[in-house]
């Protein structure tokens, strides 16, 4: 078991308050490209509990029921942990939730999205903490799934692009990400953000870029700059989509600005967000939110629109930092991987198809012999 010891969170001795026993929450999944839907159904399942655990099944578990997944379980376990609403993980968590397992972590009920898993029998993996009562149902979260982001990787056209200024297109798609569906609301936002402000000796450090399809790189990124200081505030700048295409170029960003900042929200390293940040980390930003340290990853910086540095006025300030977060992963390289297990599994499922059918029409010409 791996427990979380970052921002966010629960309470004291597992989050009860003095005299009531902590209601302990349990949730699991496979957690393969995690994205805000995920997020927003483990901030769900926190508010009806004082502390939740997150069973993340293995490879091998994933490969026997749904086919290979896209990361390695060590990388989904890292992504989890990131989550602050999740306060203990549990690595190696079986397909099928039992009441054995509830039992094993003192979880009184565990909590699923209003949609049905099935294991490679066809049978509901919760069916047994269904039937003994030991089972709540959350919301799913319209407007994103693994499915759909998989669709906007492999839609590698510029067909959704538009030159136009605004950041909404016709029918409330963003022209950078035109097969979105995901509808911002402000109470949203509110549900996941800390709403904390910095304090009297905290350290402010400023972090900016685009943030698309929130990954292990990124995680890994933050949490070392989270490790910079010993009360860090970390305010994440985030740039519109227009801005990112100019720098990414092809079909950037997957994620509009609001999916975005739900996903940076989510992360137990983030303290803000700055929705559509300057690309310029300018004198005003810094000095509006009182910045002491502004930090880069390893990737390279492209120039602003006017061929200057973006991170000039930090550097002058002597208050520039590049972290080194050990990871070499890109968004770019997690698309590539993306697409190309995703394709492998829709190649197998066809020839298992194909297999099947063959099969079928054998059987067929068999009885009509007979």
């Amino acid at each position: 078991m791996l427990r979380n010891g970052a921002a966010g969170g629960g309470g004291p001795a597992a989050g009860g308050a003095a005299g009531h026993r902590p209601v302990r929450v349990w949730c699991d999944g496979c957690y393969d490209m995690v994205h805000y839907g995920h997020s927003n159904q483990l901030r769900q399942a926190r508010a009806m509990g004082d502390y939740l655990i997150v069973g993340v099944h293995t490879d091998e578990e994933i490969a026997k029921h749904k086919g290979p997944p896209v990361f390695t379980q060590e990388e989904r376990y890292k992504m989890v942990q990131a989550i602050k609403w999740v306060d203990e993980i549990a690595p190696g968590a079986p397909y099928v939730t039992t009441l054995e397992t509830l039992d094993k972590y003192n979880c009184d009920f565990c909590v699923h999205g209003d949609d049905i898993t099935l294991t490679i029998d066809g049978k509901d993996t919760y069916e047994e903490v269904k039937t003994a009562g030991r089972y709540r149902e959350c919301k799913r979260t319209q407007g994103v799934s693994t499915t759909d982001l998989v669709g906007r990787m492999l839609l590698m056209t510029k067909a959704h692009h538009s030159n136009i200024v605004s950041h909404r297109g016709p029918k409330g798609h963003s022209p950078w990400t035109g097969v979105s569906q995901f509808l911002q609301t402000s109470q949203k936002i509110i549900q996941f953000a800390s709403g904390k402000e910095p304090q009297p000796g905290d350290t402010i450090i400023y972090v900016a870029g685009a943030f698309d399809l929130f990954h292990i790189g990124h995680v890994d990124f933050l949490e070392k700059v989270h490790q910079l200081a010993e009360r860090p505030y970390i305010i994440a700048g985030l740039h519109f989509d227009q801005e990112v295409n100019r720098y990414k170029g092809k079909n950037y960003p997957i994620m509009n600005i609001h999916e975005r900042t739900l996903s940076v929200l989510a992360c137990r390293y983030v303290s803000e967000v700055v929705i559509g940040a300057p690309y310029a980390v300018t004198a005003d930003l810094l000095d509006h939110f009182r910045v002491t340290l502004v930090c880069h990853g390893m990737t390279e910086v492209v120039s602003d629109k006017d061929g200057s540095d973006p991170y000039e006025e930090p550097k002058r300030r002597g208050i520039f930092q590049l972290v080194d977060s050990g990871s070499n992963l890109t968004t770019d390289l997690i698309v590539q991987r993306i697409i190309k297990n995703r394709l492998e599994f829709e190649a197998r499922n066809q020839k298992k198809e194909a297999k099947e059918l063959a099969v079928l029409e054998a059987m067929k010409r068999l009885e009509e012999k007979h």
